[in-house]
This record gives C-alpha cells, structure tokens and sequence, in this order.
C-alpha cells in the first residue's frame, strides 16, 4: 500500500510538473489576452481518468498553486475578499475542476474513450465557467466602454477555452484510444 501511494505521488508530481511546462509553451497568443497551448491540461486529466477524484483533485490543486507561482497577476481589487476570489476562480477552482474528470467518466464504463472524451470537455467547461465568472466579477474593469462585462468575458475567456478545448480534445483522444491507461497505473 505504501509503495503504490508513493508511486502514485511520483506519477502526479511528473504530470504535475509536464502540465506546467506545456503551459509554458504558446501556440497562440490571442489578442485580448491568454493564450492557447498544447493541450497542457491533459497530464492533468490522464491522472483523474486513472486514479480517480481525490488523485486528481490533489493533482489539480498542485497544479493550481504551480500556475500562480509561475505566472500570478496581480488583480485589479480593492479588497482582501475580492482578492482571495481571484485566487480561487482563476485558480484553484479552475485549476481544479480538471481533478473531476475521473467522476465525469465513471458513468461511461468500460467506453474508456467515449468517458475520457466527454469529461475532457465537460473539465475544461467547468474551468471556462470559473474563468468566465472571475472575468465578470474581477476583470470585468478591463471591458472596452460600452460593452457588458459578461460579453467581454465572454469573448476573452470563451477564445482561450474553446482553443484549448479543442488542443486538448484531439489529444485526449488520441492518447485514450493508443495508451492503456490501466497498464499504466501504479498498482
């Protein structure tokens, strides 16, 4: 048991830490802001879809506080409430809703490609709804005069999400349908 925990451990920590440098590498750089990678949350969603939610949700909180040491802008806020809002809608709930896709699989069964397909995009929703609501809520200042916050925060967080959904989409299921994830596992 102990072996296997600690495998595990080592196997989020090098996701962990191949989803931050894919994060680092640009394909697009979009005009109002973000940008589009190659596909740096799938190291991510590889370790929800085969170990599980808590697997995941460890990973992708760690990977939330990686991204904010890595790249942390500081918010346009007034307040300490507003603040520590930021952090946990451009971050840890972000960040961390990719840890859910193990739990958006599950209802697939043994269609392990079909699962890790859909939870991909319903993951990578989630954190565009995260992104869009800080966007609204904290950004929103940043809005062209005459624009409503929410369709500003739309256009700049929707042309990231549905990029990498798209990047990340091709490569899920690539990866789904050629590697064994159960062959994979620390068991």
């Amino acid at each position: 048991m102990q072996r296997t925990n600690t495998q595990k451990l080592v196997h989020c920590a090098v996701m962990a830490a191949l989803a931050l440098v894919l994060s680092m590498i640009k394909l697009f750089h979009l005009p109002n802001g973000g940008s589009i990678t190659p596909a740096s949350m799938a190291p991510i969603i590889l370790i929800a879809l085969m170990y599980g939610s808590k697997w995941g949700l460890f990973t992708s909180v760690a990977y939330s506080i990686l991204q904010m040491v890595e790249g942390f802008y500081p918010p346009p806020v007034q307040t300490f409430g507003n603040f520590v809002l930021v952090i946990l809608l451009d971050y840890v709930l972000a960040f961390g809703a990719l840890g859910l896709a193990g739990l958006f699989a599950k209802p697939f069964g043994k269609h392990q490609w079909l699962g890790g397909v859909v939870a991909t995009i319903l993951v990578i929703f989630c954190r565009f709804f995260c992104s869009f609501l800080s966007g609204i809520i904290i950004w929103g200042i940043y809005a062209p005069e005459g624009t409503p916050v929410w369709i500003y925060s739309l256009g700049v967080n929707g042309t990231v999400m549905v990029g990498e959904m798209i990047t990340t989409g091709i490569v899920m299921a690539v990866l789904l349908r050629f590697l064994p994830l159960n062959k994979m596992k620390a068991h």
